[in-house]
């Protein structure tokens, strides 16, 4: 089943990070891994060999993270954060009333924060589709993955500063 692509936003920092991050997983991270296995496999029976198995585990993480950032760095826009013009979009911080709390994120991707403590929400996000497109002051419903309504309302919106 062919998945459809959307683009993500990312400041050059995030894509450089990332990208940094797939030359050394595809190279290094295989090497490393390839000789652990290699090692494991030296020990003997691999029914019983833990070595073995959790090194098979290992690669499978880092191939898996390996096509996850080469999709992500191949659908991905970069540059500066969208100009907010007070309408929520990829991109932007969010500070809103969700279920009567405030709560502030950051529409877009979680690459674009590295290890900022902002939460984020992807624009596919059951959250991110009811809000893209909204004002300052606009006031919309979703239902959340567990079958609740969220109310939530837009109390403003800001460019992304990193």
């Amino acid at each position: 089943m062919a998945q459809a692509h959307s683009e993500t936003w990312l400041t050059r920092e995030a894509f450089d990070r990332r990208t940094a991050e797939l030359e050394q997983l595809s190279g290094e991270g295989r090497l490393e891994i390839a000789k652990k296995i290699e090692s494991a496999r030296e020990e003997g029976d691999l029914k019983e060999n833990g070595g073995y198995h959790a090194a098979k585990e290992e690669q499978g993480k880092i191939e898996a993270r390996i096509r996850v950032l080469t999709e992500l760095l191949r659908h991905a826009t970069v540059g500066e954060a969208p100009a907010s013009n007070g309408i929520v979009e990829p991109g932007t911080v969010i500070k809103a009333t969700i279920m009567g709390d405030e709560s502030t994120f950051l529409i877009g991707s979680r690459e674009i924060v590295g290890d900022s403590d902002l939460d984020v929400y992807s624009e596919g996000s059951p959250l991110g589709t009811a809000i893209i497109g909204l004002k300052i002051g606009d006031e919309t419903s979703y239902t959340a993955p567990n079958g609740k309504t969220i109310a939530v309302k837009i109390i403003s919106v800001e460019t992304y500063l990193p």
